[in-house]
């Protein structure tokens, strides 16, 4: 068995461990090989799946796929106060994540509020605001 079919079946137990190791050492960002790059890709998913948060969260300073599937997780996961607090620290998709988030449960004026204290100058948000909250 090579390591992909040991990597999904790892998966399939939810051995993330064994599932994490295996995908890690055959990933990386970015890379010419598109395979290694869907790795990486499944890697960010494993580690999420995994609940690794703090993990995560330290490969999104400086992984953008890490970052996107962290803030992602988070939404899954409900933790509004986390992606605000990602927001509040700079980090645009967990803005847009919180604010697309609350205008799906018709928190439209808790999304335009969000909006106006983390990222009044945001036209990106300020579009999601008014265009998702009244669709």
């Amino acid at each position: 068995m090579d390591w992909l079919e040991r990597a999904r079946a790892a998966e399939q137990l939810q051995d993330w461990d064994v599932a994490i190791a295996l995908v890690s050492a055959h990933a990386e960002c970015f890379s010419d090989d598109p395979d290694m790059h869907d790795n990486h890709l499944w890697h960010m998913d494993l580690l999420a799946r995994a609940e690794r948060i703090p993990e995560l969260t330290e490969r999104a300073l400086t992984d953008n796929h890490a970052r996107r599937r962290l803030n992602r997780s988070l939404r899954e996961r409900g933790m509004e106060a986390a992606l605000r607090d990602r927001a509040e620290d700079g980090d645009r998709g967990a803005l847009y994540v919180l604010v697309r988030l609350m205008c799906e449960t018709g928190r439209v004026q808790e999304a335009q509020k969000v909006v106006q204290d983390i990222g009044p100058e945001d036209q990106y948000a300020r579009q999601i605001a008014a265009r998702d909250c009244w669709t």
